[in-house]
C-alpha cells in the first residue's frame, strides 16, 4: 500500500500548462487518462461559463506514475496543456520578451481577488504575477487529481457525486430523491440543479447579472455515498475529518464557507431535533433514520453518506467594475476587468 495520499500543483492560468504530483497512490491500481478526462469535461460545462472555456479543450497526459494501465506506486505526474498558451507566450513566457511584445503591466487591482494582497506579500509591481497563480484555472489540476483520487475510492465501493442547491438566491426546494436520482438529474441540468423549478430561476438570474455586468456565487453540495465507520479519527485535531475536509473545500478558490449535514442550521435548534438517533436491526446492523450529521460524528464517518455544502462568493472580475486604487500612481481608479465567467458554481462542484 502506498503511503499518504497528497498532491501538489503547479502553473499559470495563462502558461504553457498545469501540472500535478501526487504521492501515496499504492501499486496495481488500475488508472487511464480516460478516467480522469471525463471529469475535466464536466468542469468545463455550466450555464454562466465565459469565453476560456470556448478556446480550452482539457485533457490529462499522464506523465510518471503509471505503466500498461497500472499504478506503479511512485509518484503520478499529471500534465494539461492550456491552448490560450499560443496568445501569451509573450507575456507569459520564461524568457524576457522583445520589446513590445508583451501585453502591458496589470496595475488596478480587483476588490474581492488576490491581487492587492498578494502584490503587497510578494513585492510585485505587476498584478499578473499574483492574478496568473491564484486564478481559479488552477483547479483544472485539482479536478485531474481528483479524478485519481475517486478511481482509488471506487475500489472500496465509495462513489462521489454533486450537484447545486443555490444560485444568486434561488434555491432547491425538498427532492426526497434517491442520491444516483439526484446525481442522474444534476448531470442532465445545464447548472448542475437536479430541480427544475430551481434550475429556470438559477439561469433566468444568471442572465439578469450578465446583462448588468455583475457576477453571481451560490452553493453546492458534494456527497460520498459509501463510506465505512471509522475513516478520520477523534484521537488529535489534525486527523479529524471534518477539519481536513474543510480546509480541502475552503481552498478551492472563491470559497466563503462550509457545512456538513445540516451544518449551520443545528444551531438554530434544540439538540432533540438535530442529532439522528441510533438504531439497530439484525439486517443493517447499526442505522439511523435521518443523517443531520452528514455522515460525521466526532471526526469520524459513522457509516452513513458524508454530505458537504460550500459556499462560493461571486466571482471578483466583473464587466462593470467597482472602485480601486492604482498600484503604481496611487489614484483611484476603475479595477482591472480580465476574461471570467459570470457564474462559475456549477463547475466548483466537480
Amino acid at each position: 500500500m502506498g503511503g499518504v495520499f497528497r498532491f501538489l500543483t503547479a502553473g499559470e492560468s495563462h502558461g504553457e500548462a498545469l501540472v500535478a504530483v501526487i504521492d501515496g497512490v499504492p501499486a496495481g491500481l488500475p488508472l487511464t487518462e480516460a478516467d480522469i478526462n471525463g471529469d475535466l469535461a464536466r468542469r468545463q460545462r455550466g450555464y454562466g461559463r465565459g469565453g476560456r472555456m470556448k478556446i480550452e479543450r482539457d485533457q490529462v497526459h499522464v506523465l510518471s506514475g503509471v505503466r500498461w494501465g497500472a499504478t506503479l506506486g511512485s509518484p503520478i505526474t499529471l500534465s494539461i496543456a492550456n491552448r490560450d498558451w499560443e496568445n501569451w507566450k509573450a507575456t507569459m513566457g520564461v524568457a524576457v520578451p522583445e520589446a513590445g511584445t508583451a501585453k502591458k503591466e496589470v496595475t488596478r487591482p480587483r476588490p474581492g481577488h488576490a491581487d492587492l494582497a498578494g502584490a503587497m506579500k510578494y513585492g510585485h509591481r505587476d498584478i499578473r504575477n499574483v492574478l496568473e497563480r491564484s486564478s481559479a484555472r488552477e483547479t483544472t489540476a485539482r479536478v485531474a487529481v481528483a479524478g485519481v483520487a475517486k478511481r482509488l475510492l471506487a475500489e472500496f465501493g465509495i462513489t462521489i457525486l454533486s450537484h447545486v442547491t443555490e444560485i444568486g438566491g434561488a434555491r432547491i426546494g425538498e427532492l426526497g430523491i434517491a442520491w444516483d436520482e439526484l446525481a442522474r438529474r444534476a448531470e442532465g441540468s445545464e447548472v448542475r440543479c437536479a430541480d427544475p423549478a430551481a434550475e429556470a430561476a438559477m439561469i433566468a438570474a444568471i442572465d439578469d447579472a450578465k446583462a448588468k455586468g455583475d457576477t453571481l456565487g451560490g452553493v453546492f453540495e458534494v456527497v460520498a455515498v459509501g463510506c465505512p465507520v471509522g475513516l478520520g479519527s477523534y484521537v488529535q485535531w489534525d486527523r479529524r475529518l471534518d477539519g481536513r475536509l474543510a480546509q480541502a473545500f475552503c481552498s478551492i478558490q472563491a470559497i466563503k464557507g462550509c457545512e456538513f449535514g445540516m451544518g449551520f442550521e443545528t444551531a438554530r435548534r434544540p439538540g432533540s431535533r438535530v442529532h439522528d438517533e441510533i438504531l439497530f436491526d439484525a439486517s443493517h446492523g447499526f442505522n439511523r433514520s435521518t443523517n443531520n450529521a452528514g455522515g460525521l460524528e466526532g471526526g469520524v464517518t459513522n457509516g452513513q453518506a458524508v454530505v458537504v455544502r460550500a459556499a462560493m462568493k461571486p466571482l471578483s472580475t466583473l464587466r462593470t467594475p467597482l472602485k480601486s486604487v492604482d498600484l503604481a500612481t496611487k489614484e483611484a481608479v476603475e479595477a482591472v476587468v480580465e476574461r471570467s465567467d459570470v457564474c462559475a458554481v456549477p463547475a466548483a462542484g466537480i
